[in-house]
C-alpha cells in the first residue's frame, strides 16, 4: 500500500497555486472594494461587511450565508479573496493602491463599528 500523497504537492505546485490565488484574489478585492466605494444598493452592506472581514475577522465576524445573498459574480469575487487567504500569501488590502486608506473608509461609510466603538 502506498503511503498517502502529500496534500500541499511539490513546492512548484504550492508556489503557483498559491501565486494564482493570489493575483485572483487581489483583482477580487479590488472590484468588490470599488463597488462598496462607489455603489449604494442592498448588496453593498454586504460586500462592505465581507471586506471588513478580511481585514479583521475578530472584529468584523462574518456570516458565510452572506455569500448566498448577493449575486453571482459578487459572491464568485469573494471565494477568490477567501481562495487567496487561505494561501495567506499577502493581506488583501495590501495588494492593491491605498487599501488601507480605502478599506478603512469603507468601514467608516458603511457605519461598520470596531469592538471598542459598540
Amino acid at each position: 500500500m502506498n503511503p498517502s500523497p502529500d496534500p500541499l504537492g511539490d513546492l512548484d505546485t504550492f508556489v503557483t497555486r498559491s501565486d494564482d490565488a493570489t493575483r485572483k484574489g487581489a483583482a477580487a478585492f479590488a472590484r468588490l472594494l470599488q463597488l462598496a466605494e462607489t455603489r449604494d444598493s442592498g448588496q453593498i452592506p454586504r460586500i462592505a461587511r465581507f471586506l471588513a472581514a478580511t481585514y479583521n475577522g475578530q472584529a468584523f465576524q462574518l456570516d458565510l450565508f452572506e455569500l448566498r445573498a448577493v449575486d453571482i459574480a459578487i459572491s464568485d469575487d469573494m471565494l477568490c479573496c477567501l481562495d487567496a487567504l487561505r494561501w495567506g500569501r499577502a493581506d488583501l488590502h495590501t495588494l492593491i493602491p491605498d487599501g488601507d486608506a480605502r478599506l478603512r473608509a469603507v468601514i467608516d461609510r458603511w457605519g461598520l463599528r470596531w469592538p471598542s466603538e459598540a
